[in-house]
């Protein structure tokens, strides 16, 4: 009988089929993350100019029939944990996957700079305020409404990670974060409803470009 292989020699297969494969694809992890720092300048830009032109907040069918409810630890630390999760997972466990998860990701938010841009409502009026930690505060905006980020960070990591279980665990978190921007106002219906739908869409475009490329 075969002696068991010890805990290890199993990590040290781990980490040496893990770098390998860090270094197989380095470039591309180059280009996904020039993207990311590209996504964010364009984010804070943009963020900073609908802060400084907001119009005027609107009625909306949903939140006028909707008590104001403070979920602000869900709706910062919940967050946090879906963007930490988004890449920590691919990071760990699907390593020849982080490249694109990165990408996608850069996409869907260089897209909801686009949108926001081009949407100047202001916040809704019962707006249930939050207190970003001071590493995000920088780049935590008002009113960047079009469409909801946390909706679709969350439905993103559903439809990247559609092959395995954890993605049931995102597309509750979609459905969750969905509840929890609507529950305190701090975006309208239609940011949460169309954030799935232009997810999939970014995600479709993104799949196709960035697949072009790897080849």
């Amino acid at each position: 009988m075969a002696k068991e292989r010890s805990l290890t020699a199993i990590l040290e297969d781990y980490a040496r089929d893990w770098a390998e494969e860090i270094v197989r694809h380095k470039w591309l992890l180059l280009l996904a993350s020039s993207l990311l720092l590209i996504s964010n300048f364009v984010g804070f830009y943009a963020g900073n100019y609908v802060d400084k032109v907001c119009s005027n907040a609107v009625s909306d069918l949903i939140l006028d029939r909707l008590p104001a409810t403070d979920l602000g630890l869900l709706f910062i630390y919940g967050y946090i944990a879906i963007i930490s999760i988004l890449f920590l997972y691919p990071l760990f466990f699907k390593i020849r996957e982080l490249h694109i998860v990165i990408s996608q990701f850069s996409l869907v938010f260089l897209i909801r700079s686009f949108f926001i841009i081009l949407t100047h409502m202001k916040m809704p009026p019962e707006i249930i305020p939050v207190t970003w930690p001071t590493l995000i505060s920088p780049i935590a905006f008002n009113n960047d409404l079009f469409f909801s980020g946390h909706v679709a960070t969350a439905f993103l990591g559903f439809l990247l990670f559609k092959e395995s279980k954890i993605k049931w665990f995102f597309l509750i978190a979609s459905l969750l974060m969905g509840f929890t921007v609507l529950g305190m106002h701090q975006h309208y219906s239609i940011d949460v409803f169309a954030a799935f739908f232009i997810t999939y869409g970014s995600y479709k475009i993104g799949h196709w470009f960035f697949s072009k490329i790897q080849r």
